[in-house]
């Protein structure tokens, strides 16, 4: 039992890692704030909730696990407002987002 308890542990500890990496990888080569936003709120969360998962299970039920658990709630409701705020302030401050590239269609030029 305390062997698929270990390779659980290890599992989410690796998956949640990885998730990090890549999402650092997205947040230099993406190109504008809106997808870097996203690509920072939503894999982060994920991450940290693999991450902490991991942790959870590694200390057995305990007050350790419990207040992971509540870190998790906590993780849950304040980055989506993070990154939501990040936007709006985005938004309000004029910044528009990129629209070349990236599957956006082009506009039809008209002939003057």
């Amino acid at each position: 039992m305390d062997l698929i308890l270990d390779i659980a542990t290890w599992v989410l500890l690796l998956a949640g890692s990885i998730l990090l990496i890549i999402t650092g990888f997205g947040l230099l080569r993406l190109p504008d704030l809106y997808t870097r936003i996203h690509a920072g709120g939503m894999a982060d969360t994920l991450a940290t909730f693999l991450i902490f998962v991991g942790l959870s299970l590694q200390s057995g039920l305990s007050l350790v696990s419990v207040k992971l658990l509540l870190v998790i709630v906590f993780i849950f409701f304040t980055s989506p407002t993070a990154s939501y705020a990040l936007a709006q302030a985005g938004f309000v401050a004029g910044l528009k987002p990129k629209l070349d590239g990236f599957g956006a269609r082009e506009q039809p030029k008209e002939d003057a």
